[in-house]
Parts: structure tokens; C-alpha cells; sequence
């Protein structure tokens, strides 16, 4: 592929370049390249905020160079201060590296796998084994008033929050994996610009050329204003069961949706413009959430999420819906997955009742003369975690039963045929007595 034609696929989407014509002249030298991206495994469950990087990489893959994973089982111990209004806890190797193990489980819904254009690696492999004078030679290279020109040890500093000695070994540590791995390219959200730059400069210092950075935005979260996150629950996981990735891709809010489909689809902006303008809001969602409720239930999603893979699945991207069958057989299994996860939203949407809801049997000794406490039921149907919790959403009309809202916390309820416990929109119970035989 012409160098101008790889540069526009991999600068869709980004933040920044830095810089665009060094990438151009990397593209352009004919040699794979190597694209490194590294994770810290605080948290070992990959949401879609994490996909628009690793999406980024596989592009870069698909255009024929190895992207490298870096896990910073090493780096972890430290703890990584980006964004951080306070020291973080590290963790020890082996929490590390069993984060690590999920993380890269996940990953691989993304990345490709084969050995020519996928690399795995731990920057405890040379971050180890660095002696204390190379520690030194490396520090010397960051003055204290460059570190304080971050934004988060700036306010750190000047609110006397304490900053330890070793966070700022961090993006030297991060930057020196760079070097350890002679990266053309390092991955990055926008919040990792610094610790990027520091790799240019200690390539640069080790006689290398220095890496482009590719840096990508954070995605928002569906609350609409925060970065996506697990701890806010606000995210979309890569690994999450079809129907609830369906209803929550129907929940993008409207001011970012156009944002979704530039960051985790290859739809082209003349595209979503016109789906939006035929179908409206709720008509970009649905292909929206058909487009990555498809991709994701692969096991592998595919190469393009693009308009071809939207109508592999039988639909036209300008209609509202299907009219022909898939051609293959994958493709018409993906169709019936989305089918079903539709058709349960929009049975819950009208105030229906999905078919394929769990049943929870009561134990017959958790009755009192034929009645259970209803805050009792619910917890024990497995919708609040406590009685307590259960109290709290009743006072603010969160629970029903056979569709009537619960209003008085000390309901006794007569199980004497099975009930529909539901809280919130969406999250629906069957339960029933269980009969003496099971008890």
C-alpha cells in the first residue's frame, strides 16, 4: 500500500501525531515496523475504551507490521502516576502478572495473533536487570523542573500533595522500554504524552531514531462525561454478553455517538452523517449496536468494521433493518446473535418481559405462614445485594413485581405462583417456591 494511503488509515481517529511525516517516511521505507503498546494490568477487564488503542494496532497489523504488547509487570510495581491526584499502590510481580494473563486473554479478541506481526513481551526482561549505575545515566537524562512540567505532578506539587521519588522513575522506566524494544511507534492515550515524549529523548540518547507517537483520545464513557472506566461503570466490556452489549451501545449518548462510530468502527464520517440524517438518532444507535454486538461476538472481531461487514449480515447501512439473508454461514449466526439481542431490547423498551430470564427458586423455609419479606425476596432472587439495598431502591421506586412498583418496604409477598421481579429498566428475575422434593 502507497505510504499517503496507510497514513490516512492509521491517522482516522487519532489525537495527534507526532510526528505525521516521520510516520509517512517510516511507512515509506518498505520495513515492518515495530508498533509498541504498554499496559499496566491494574485492572485485568478490557472495556471498549481500551479497544481504541488496541483497534489502532491492528490496523497497523493489517497493513503488514508487528505490534509488540508490552505488559509492564515491572512498571506496575511502581504505579503508574498518570492522572493520578495521589501515590498509587503498587502492586507486587505475581499480582502483575496474573492481571496480565486476563488482560492479554482479552486483547486477543483484537490483535491478531500470528507470530510474523505479534509480539508478547515483559518489561521486567530488562527493567530488572538494569544496574543502579545505568539507573543513574538514565535519571540524568530528566531534570526535576521537566518532571514538574506534568499536569498531574504539577498539582500534586503546588496542592503540597507528596510525590514520591519513584514515580518519577516511572516515565524513565516507561521511556527505557522503548529503547530496550527499538520502537518505531509507540501507542498512547492522550493522558500518556509525556511518558511518550520521555521515550523519544532516551532513544535519542542511546543513539536510536526516535519512535512517531501515535496518540488516541479517551473515549467517554455513557454517562456522557467521563473517560470510560470500569470503577464509574460507565463502560462497555469487549467481553460482554451480546444482549447487554446491545443495550448499552443503545445508550451512547447522543452528543458523543458520532465519536463511537469514528473511534470503534471504519465507517467513514460521510456515512454516519447520512445515518444520521435518514434514520436519526436512534437509527445510528441501532447500527451502531448491531455493528460491535456483531464484531464482538467473533472471536476474533473482524479486520474492517465498515459498511461490508455491516451488510454481511444482511442489512442495508441506509435501512432500518434486514432484507436478505447472510451468504455464509458465520455470518448468518452473527445476524441471528444481533437478532436476538435487538428483539430483547426492544421487548424491555415497549415494557415487555424478555423470554430468556433467569428463574430463582425460594427455599420454602425462608417463608413466615406462607409470606416473605419483599425486601427478603429481592435479595435473595440475587437483584440487591443486601435487604438494606433493596429498602433504598423502594423508597425510590426501583423495584417491581409482575410490572406494579414495589412502594412499601415492608410488603409481605404470597408466593403461591411464580413472579417477575424486575429492577431498574432491565434487570429481570422468575422466581418461584421451590417445591418440597428440591428443598
Amino acid at each position: 500500500m502507497e505510504p499517503d494511503a496507510a497514513l490516512k488509515i492509521i491517522a482516522r481517529g487519532t489525537e495527534e501525531i507526532i510526528t505525521e511525516q516521520d510516520l509517512k517516511q517510516k511507512l515509506a521505507s518498505g520495513r515492518q515496523l515495530r508498533i509498541k503498546l504498554g499496559v499496566d494490568p491494574t485492572r485485568p477487564d478490557l472495556h471498549l475504551g481500551h479497544a481504541v488503542v488496541l483497534r489502532k494496532m491492528r490496523q497497523f497489523q493489517e497493513l503488514g507490521h508487528k505490534v509488540i504488547l508490552l505488559i509492564g509487570d515491572f512498571t506496575g510495581m511502581i504505579g503508574d502516576p498518570s492522572g493520578r491526584s495521589k501515590t498509587r499502590p503498587p502492586l507486587t510481580l505475581e499480582q502483575t502478572r496474573e492481571n496480565a494473563q486476563s488482560y492479554v486473554e482479552q486483547a486477543r479478541k483484537i490483535l491478531l495473533q500470528d507470530e510474523d506481526v505479534f509480539e508478547l513481551r515483559y518489561n521486567s526482561e530488562w527493567l530488572g536487570k538494569l544496574t543502579f549505575e545505568e539507573v543513574i545515566r538514565i535519571s540524568a537524562q530528566m531534570t526535576v523542573a521537566q518532571m514538574l512540567e506534568r499536569e498531574d505532578f504539577k498539582k500534586r506539587y503546588t496542592e503540597g500533595v507528596p510525590i514520591g521519588i519513584h514515580e518519577f522513575l516511572y516515565p524513565l522506566a516507561q521511556g527505557y522500554d522503548s529503547v530496550a524494544l527499538e520502537a518505531d511507534v509507540e501507542m498512547g492515550g492522550t493522558d500518556q504524552k509525556f511518558n511518550l515524549l520521555v521515550g523519544r529523548d532516551l532513544q535519542k540518547f542511546y543513539g536510536q531514531e526516535p519512535q512517531v507517537l501515535v496518540l488516541m483520545p479517551l473515549l467517554v464513557g455513557l454517562d456522557g462525561v467521563e473517560k470510560m472506566s470500569k470503577s464509574l461503570d460507565n463502560y462497555v466490556g469487549v467481553s460482554e454478553e451480546p444482549a447487554v452489549m446491545f443495550k448499552k451501545l443503545m445508550r451512547v449518548p447522543d452528543a458523543v455517538l458520532e465519536n463511537y462510530f469514528r473511534l470503534l468502527t471504519d465507517l467513514s464520517d460521510e456515512e454516519v452523517a447520512a445515518l444520521v440524517e435518514k434514520g436519526g438518532m436512534v437509527g445510528a444507535h441501532r447500527v451502531l449496536a448491531r455493528l460491535l454486538t456483531a464484531a464482538y461476538a467473533r472471536e476474533v472481531i473482524p479486520a474492517w468494521l465498515d459498511r461490508a461487514f455491516y451488510e454481511s449480515l444482511g442489512y442495508r447501512l441506509e435501512e432500518a433493518g434486514r432484507d436478505r439473508e447472510p451468504q455464509n454461514p458465520e455470518d448468518a449466526e452473527l445476524a441471528r446473535i444481533v437478532a436476538q439481542a435487538e428483539a430483547r431490547y426492544d421487548e424491555v423498551a415497549k415494557g415487555g418481559v424478555p423470554e430468556d430470564i433467569p428463574t430463582v427458586e425460594i427455599d420454602p423455609a425462608e417463608l413466615k405462614e406462607s409470606k416473605i419479606w419483599v425486601a427478603r425476596l429481592f435479595s435473595l432472587a440475587g437483584l440487591t445485594k443486601s435487604n438494606g439495598e433493596a429498602r433504598r431502591l423502594i423508597q425510590n421506586r426501583g423495584l417491581r413485581i409482575d410490572g406494579q412498583v414495589v412502594s412499601d418496604p415492608n410488603l409481605e409477598v404470597t408466593l403461591d405462583k411464580p413472579l417477575i421481579l424486575k429492577r431498574g429498566k432491565d434487570k429481570f428475575v422468575r422466581v418461584a417456591l421451590a417445591s418440597e422434593d428440591n428443598s
